[in-house]
């Protein structure tokens, strides 16, 4: 389980690295849900899950508030919401979610970041079904012990909740993410270090020296893309 969060700590950090690029992409995203619901995160549950993420990520509301005023003023501007499965060298398999206002663009650019760097698109269902939707809640300042008896005492169901270096990170179904943030947030956590619903591999595979970078141009190549919102991989980050 540690590797999955290692993983997770990987993508998020190469994010925060690159603050303009997720900042356009948290804004595209806030302004897609926002214009499909309502513009409102009370009424709106997945703009409500967009902005916890975007917390997360220090987003500042000056973005925010953007996309959501463009959603509400009714802007034409419209995105396909599109996922592609490919694969890697030493059966490593990826995931891309775009989300793009030019599908024939972005389906050309995602093949020639597989080709160009060892890799291969695959059909849909290739590889989705060796990933599993999973809601990643990550909070400092609790035990797993005592998050786990808040989470008892409010009924909510989790995966795993797992200590890992300086946080407690919570494993549980998508449909439990806003169960595990409340019943948190009662008990008085404000913060999160992560909060994601992601793609986690059920299995993950190690690359070997020679293969891994070429592994990484064609990963960093996926998360150049404009249209690409995230890249998962079961590519075992652990040193």
């Amino acid at each position: 389980m540690g590797r999955k969060w290692n993983n997770i700590k990987e993508k998020k950090a190469s994010k925060d690295a690159n603050t303009s690029r997720i900042y356009a992409r948290f804004g595209r995203e806030i302004y897609v849900v926002a214009k499909q619901g309502e513009p409102d995160p009370e009424s709106n549950q997945a703009l409500k899950f967009v902005l916890e993420r975007a917390k997360t990520y220090n987003v500042p509301k000056a973005i925010i508030d953007r996309a959501i005023e463009k959603a509400k003023g009714g802007s034409d501007e419209n995105y396909d919401e599109l996922r592609y499965e490919g694969f890697g060298p030493n059966g490593s398999m990826v995931i891309v979610d775009a989300l793009t206002n030019n599908v024939n663009r972005t389906a050309s650019e995602v093949r020639a970041a597989f080709s160009k760097n060892g890799g291969n698109l695959g059909v849909a269902g290739s590889v989705n079904y060796m990933f599993d939707e999973t809601a990643v809640i990550g909070l400092t300042g609790k035990t797993a012990e005592e998050v786990l008896e808040l989470l008892m005492e409010a009924d909510v169901d989790a995966r795993d909740i797992l200590e890992e270096e300086d946080a407690v990170i919570v494993y549980a179904a998508p449909d439990q993410f806003h169960a595990v943030q409340t019943a948190l947030k009662d008990a008085g956590i404000t913060e999160f270090t992560v909060a994601e619903i992601t793609m986690l591999a059920q299995n993950y595979v190690e690359i070997p020296a020679e293969s891994e970078a070429q592994f990484n141009k064609m990963i960093d190549a996926l998360e150049d893309l404009d249209d690409v919102q995230q890249v998962y991989h079961n590519v075992d980050s652990e040193e």
